[in-house]
C-alpha cells in the first residue's frame, strides 16, 4: 500500500527530501539553546562580565534566527509537497477511473468513488504532510533532548523511561479500539454521499411528489449513523490529550523535586539552576513530542482506511482492455452474436442474455423490442464492449470485438444510451464530443439529420447557447436529438439509439428515420424502442424476451407468427384510436 503510494510523489520528491532536512536541523538547534541558556544561567551566577552576557546572547540570538528560518522552509517544501502529493493522486484515481469498464464501476458505485476522490484524498493529504514533517520533528527532538537530558544529568533522565511504556500502553489500546470505527466510516461516507447524490439528480422528482420530508428523514438517518461512530472514536480518542497531560505534569514536578534535592543537597555541585532549567525545558520538549507523535498516530490510523480505499481503486484493474496486437481498422458495420450469454456478476445466479446467435449484415437498420427486463440495453452494450460477453462471441465487421483497439471500435459504434447525458457548455461544446475537430456547417448537418437544427436556431444564441449542468434547459426531447446529432458526428460504422426517441412526437421520429434512410444509408442502424412505429420500416425486427430471442423478421412476418409482437401492435393501435375518439 505504501509502495504504490509513494508512487504519487514523482515531482515532487526533492520537496519531500527537503523537508525532513530542514524539520532536522531546526531541531538540533532548538535542542542546543537550552544546553546554551544553562551554561549562561550559570555564568550569571557566578557573577560574569558584560562581554560574556553579549556572547552569549549573540549565539542564543544567531541560533534561534536559524532555527526560526529552518522552521520556515520545512514549512514552505512540506506545504509543497503534500498538495502536489493530494494532486497527483486524485490525478492517478481520476485518470483511472476513466479506464474502468462499466463493471468495475458498478463494483465501487459512484458515490464510493466520488468519496475516495474527495474525502479520502484528503486524509491522506494530511497525513502525508505530517509524516514527511511532524512525524520527522518528534522522534528527532525526542532523541536529542533525550541525549542533551542524559549530558546534563543521566539520573534524572532515566523519569523518561517509565513515562514512554505508559504512553504506548495507553495509544496501542486506543488504535486498536478506533481502528474498525474508522473502516466502518468510510463505508457510510459512502451511503452519505450516494443520498446527496441521488437526492440532487432526482431533485425535480422529489419535489414533483412532495417527498422533500421523505428524502430529509433518509438523509438524516445517514447522518446520525455518521455521526454516532464518529462521536464513539472521538471518545476514545479524547483519553489522549489527558493522558498526555498526566505524562507530562508526573514527569515534571519528578524531575523538579529530585533536581531541587540535588541542587540543596549538594550546594549546587552536583548539579546548578542553568541545569535545572534547561531539564524542565528539555522535559517539555520530549513531552510535547510524545503528545505530538500521539496525534500522529491518530491521524494516520484515520488515514489508513483512506489509503487501503484509495489504493484498492489504483491496482483494480479494469476488465476491458485492448489486446497487446490490436486492428485499428473496423472493415463494415456487420454484427453478429454466436451463441452468447451474458452475466453483470461472476457471482449472478442467473444470465440475463442467453444463447443469442443472430446476425446483421453492414447497412441494415434493425430493430429491437421486448418489454421491460427483456434486457434489450444488455443486448446493444456488448456491441461496443461496454460489457464482455460471459460466454460466446460477438463480432464487428467479422472480427470478434475483443480483438480491437478499444478506441476504434468505440470510435465506429456510437451508441446513444437510454438515459441522455448533455455536459454544461454551449451546444457547440456538446456536439464536439462526437468529433472534437468538426467545423460548424457539419455541426448543422447532423443537427438537421437529428431534426435538432429547427428548434436550435429560435434560440438566441442559437449554436451557442449554453447548456445548463445535465440539459436541464432544454426539453427530454431536445436532450435526445441533440445526443443523436452528437453520435453522428462520429460517422460511426454502427449507430445504435437505445430507446433514443422516446421523447419526441412520432412525426419528428418518422422524420429522424427519414433522413437516416437517405443520409447514412452504408450504416447499420439499431433502434430499441417501444413504439412499433419507430421499428416497422426496419429491414429486420428482434423480438427479445426473458433475455432470449423470441423472434426475427420483418414487421409484416411478426403481425402474421409472433404473439408478443402482435399483442404490442394490436394494443398500441388501439391506444391510438382511443386517443384518436376522444380528440
Amino acid at each position: 500500500m505504501i509502495k504504490r503510494l509513494a508512487q504519487c510523489v514523482r515531482e515532487y520528491t526533492k520537496d519531500s527530501i527537503l523537508t525532513p532536512v530542514f524539520v532536522a536541523l531546526e531541531v538540533v538547534l532548538e535542542c542546543i539553546i537550552p544546553f546554551i541558556t544553562a551554561g549562561l544561567v550559570n555564568e550569571l551566577k557566578a557573577d560574569c562580565d558584560m562581554g560574556l552576557i553579549v556572547k552569549y546572547g549573540v549565539i542564543l540570538l544567531i541560533m534561534a534566527l536559524l532555527s526560526l528560518l529552518c522552521g520556515a522552509l520545512s514549512g514552505y517544501y512540506c506545504a509543497k509537497a503534500s498538495c502536489g502529493f493530494a494532486k497527483n493522486l486524485r490525478h492517478d484515481l481520476f485518470y483511472k477511473v476513466q479506464e474502468f469498464s462499466f463493471a468495475n464501476i458498478d463494483k465501487f458505485s459512484t458515490s464510493s468513488l466520488v468519496t475516495r476522490l474527495t474525502t479520502d484524498v484528503t486524509n491522506i493529504q494530511n497525513a502525508y504532510m505530517m509524516i514527511i514533517r511532524i512525524a520527522v520533528r518528534c522522534p528527532f527532538m525526542l532523541i536529542f533532548a533525550l541525549v542533551m537530558s542524559i549530558k546534563l544529568s543521566g539520573s534524572l533522565a532515566l523519569v523518561y523511561l517509565f513515562v514512554v511504556p505508559v504512553l504506548a500502553i495507553g495509544l496501542s489500546i486506543m488504535i486498536s479500539k478506533t481502528m474498525p470505527l474508522f473502516n466502518r466510516l468510510f463505508k457510510k461516507y459512502d451511503a452519505l454521499n450516494e443520498s446527496v447524490q441521488e437526492n440532487v439528480n432526482g431533485i425535480r422528482v422529489v419535489k414533483a411528489y412532495v417527498r422533500e420530508n421523505y428524502e430529509i428523514n433518509k438523509f438524516n438517518a445517514a447522518s446520525q449513523q455518521l455521526r454516532r461512530d464518529f462521536t464513539k472514536a472521538e471518545k476514545i480518542l479524547a483519553f489522549n490529550s489527558p493522558l498526555m497531560q498526566f505524562c507530562m505534569y508526573v514527569t515534571m514536578v519528578v524531575v523538579s523535586l529530585i533536581a531541587s534535592y540535588k541542587i540543596v543537597g549538594s550546594g549546587e555541585t552536583a548539579m546548578g539552576v542553568g541545569e535545572l532549567s534547561s531539564m524542565l525545558t528539555y522535559s517539555m520538549q520530549i513531552l510535547m513530542s510524545l503528545m505530538m507523535i500521539s496525534m500522529i498516530f491518530v491521524m494516520v490510523t484515520m488515514s489508513i482506511a483512506s489509503a487501503r480505499r484509495i489504493v484498492e481503486v489504483l491496482e483494480d484493474e479494469s476488465t476491458i482492455k485492448s489486446p497487446s496486437q490490436p486492428i485499428t481498422q473496423v472493415k463494415d458495420g456487420s454484427i453478429d452474436f454466436e451463441n452468447v450469454s451474458f452475466a453483470y456478476s461472476v457471482n449472478a445466479q442467473k444470465n440475463v442474455l442467453e444463447g443469442i446467435e443472430l446476425h446483421i449484415k453492414s447497412g441494415m437498420t434493425v430493430g429491437i423490442i421486448g418489454g421491460t427486463g427483456s434486457s434489450k440495453s444488455s443486448l446493444i452494450q456488448l456491441i461496443p464492449r461496454l460489457y464482455d460477453v460471459t460466454e460466446g462471441t460477438v463480432r464487428v465487421g467479422g472480427r470478434d470485438v475483443r480483438e480491437y483497439d478499444l478506441d476504434t471500435l468505440r470510435n465506429n459504434v456510437a451508441v446513444v444510451l437510454q438515459k441522455n447525458v448533455l455536459f454544461s457548455g454551449t451546444i457547440k461544446d456538446n456536439l464536439r464530443w462526437g468529433n472534437e475537430n468538426a467545423d460548424d456547417a457539419e455541426l448543422e448537418r447532423v443537427c438537421r439529420l437529428a431534426q435538432a437544427d429547427e428548434f436550435i436556431q429560435k434560440f438566441p444564441d442559437k449554436y451557442d447557447t449554453y447548456i445548463e449542468q445535465g440539459g436541464t434547459n432544454v426539453s427530454g426531447g431536445q436532450k435526445q436529438r441533440l445526443c443523436i446529432a452528437r453520435a453522428l458526428l462520429k460517422k460511426p460504422k454502427i449507430l445504435i439509439l437505445d430507446d433514443s426517441t422516446s421523447a419526441v412526437d412520432t412525426h419528428t421520429d418518422a422524420l429522424i428515420r427519414k433522413a437516416f434512410l437517405e443520409e447514412i444509408p452504408d450504416t447499420t442502424k439499431l433502434i430499441i424502442a417501444q413504439r412499433i412505429s419507430s421499428v416497422q420500416d426496419a429491414d429486420m425486427i428482434i423480438v427479445l424476451d426473458g433475455g432470449k430471442i423470441n423472434a426475427v423478421g420483418t414487421h409484416e412476418e411478426l403481425l402474421e407468427s409472433n404473439e408478443i409482437y402482435k399483442e404490442v401492435y394490436h394494443s398500441q393501435n388501439k391506444q391510438s384510436e382511443e386517443a384518436s375518439e376522444n380528440a
